[in-house]
């Protein structure tokens, strides 16, 4: 089993930035076996892609939206992964996701990510 609780969230000014973090429990694999992503899902939206890194954190792939802006990055020591969001805009705010893949490849269908976490609220205002 694994379990993810991500933290971070909360509301913010457009321009704003925030860190969330998702720290990574797991009873058989190493957390550096997982390739790790994170997603979000505004009000009656689809639950869409915005980062993914690989397990050894080499490559990173991000949704053309957060581009320059997000950054993802993994503490495989610290069984955590992180979501940087700067310049933040209105069009940001939604449920934030982080899940795992047991995969190789950064994946950006939801349906390749086997774990999820419960979610932080990110709010922002313009």
């Amino acid at each position: 089993q694994v379990q993810l609780v991500e933290s971070g969230g909360g509301l913010v000014q457009a321009g704003g930035s925030l860190r969330l973090s998702c720290s990574c429990a797991a009873s058989r694999r190493d957390f550096s076996s997982y390739v790790m992503g994170w997603f979000r899902q505004a009000p009656g939206m689809e639950r869409e892609f915005v980062a993914g890194i690989s397990r050894q954190g080499v490559t990173t792939e991000y949704a053309d939206s957060v581009k320059g802006r997000f950054t993802i990055s993994r503490d495989n020591a610290k069984n955590t992964v992180y979501l940087q969001m700067n310049t933040l805009k209105p069009a940001d705010t939604a449920v934030y996701y982080c899940a795992a893949n047991v995969g190789i490849y950064v994946a950006e269908g939801s349906s390749s990510y086997k774990y999820w976490g419960q979610g932080t609220q990110v709010t922002v205002s313009s």
